[in-house]
């Protein structure tokens, strides 16, 4: 993909690897179209990436409900008049042993982590078929590959969310020439572990940051690296750790 004048939309983009990333693409020409629920957040991402030269959309909303991706997507088409990309970023990571039955936060990673992904693929993915191409980034997670203490349903999430990758891969990139790339990162310095109520995996959190995590910068130059590809090479997947990280 050329980012240069291209239009891609970003969720989560108020921190973290959503923000990185936002930043990252604007430096190289790309519009960006920020989604998250913390509008102020959004604004002064906006503020940053216009100060240094780039373009920039914001349009709060929540993944979990189509009536807001769907604004979201004719907002980005009045403004820019097309839709090249998709970062599905959004996620939620309450950590809990099963035992402790957290079933809200259950619920919670399941409407952000997969239907999230979901609505947004649903959103766009007309727009990219008129494209007759495109770029779709779904942001799963190690725990896509080995479970760890706490994150059963966490793991299942990701796990669900790199399959799915798989499978738009396999329809969309031959028929429409949409590819498809699953993100799957290790630990990173985020605020994703800020929403962990159990007490016993916050200990565990603890000894974590003690390793030289990832940075979100370092996701947003995967994902960059992805989208630069010639359309006739779809990266399936991208899997990295922190060097320190078993």
């Amino acid at each position: 993909m050329k980012l240069k004048n291209s239009t891609i939309i970003i969720t989560g983009a108020s921190s973290g690897i959503g923000e990185a990333t936002a930043k990252k693409l604007a430096k190289d020409g790309a519009q960006v179209v920020l989604m998250a629920r913390r509008k102020d957040k959004l604004e002064d991402l906006k503020q940053a990436i216009e100060k240094d030269g780039g373009t920039a959309l914001v349009v709060s909303g929540d993944v979990t409900k189509k009536k807001d991706f769907d604004h979201v997507v004719s907002k980005a088409i009045e403004t820019y008049g097309k839709i090249n990309g998709l970062i599905n970023n959004a996620g939620l990571m309450p950590l809990s042993f099963v035992e402790k039955l957290k079933t809200d936060e259950w619920e919670q990673m399941v409407d952000v982590n997969i239907k999230g992904v979901l609505n947004g693929v649903a959103a766009v993915l007309p727009k990219l078929k008129e494209n007759k191409g495109g770029h779709i980034i779904n942001i799963s997670s190690m725990a896509a590959h080995r479970y760890f203490p706490g994150g059963a349903v966490y793991c299942a999430t990701k796990t669900a969310v790199k399959m799915f990758s798989e499978g738009l891969r396999q329809e969309l990139a031959p028929k429409y020439g949409i590819n498809v790339t699953s993100i799957e990162p290790g630990a990173v310095a985020t605020e994703l572990t800020d929403t962990i109520t159990d007490e016993d995996i916050q200990e565990t959190m603890k000894k974590m940051q003690e390793m030289t995590t990832l940075e979100a910068e370092d996701i947003a130059n995967a994902i960059h690296y992805a989208l630069l590809q010639p359309s006739r090479v779809n990266i399936n997947d991208i899997y990295l750790v922190p060097s320190e990280q078993q």
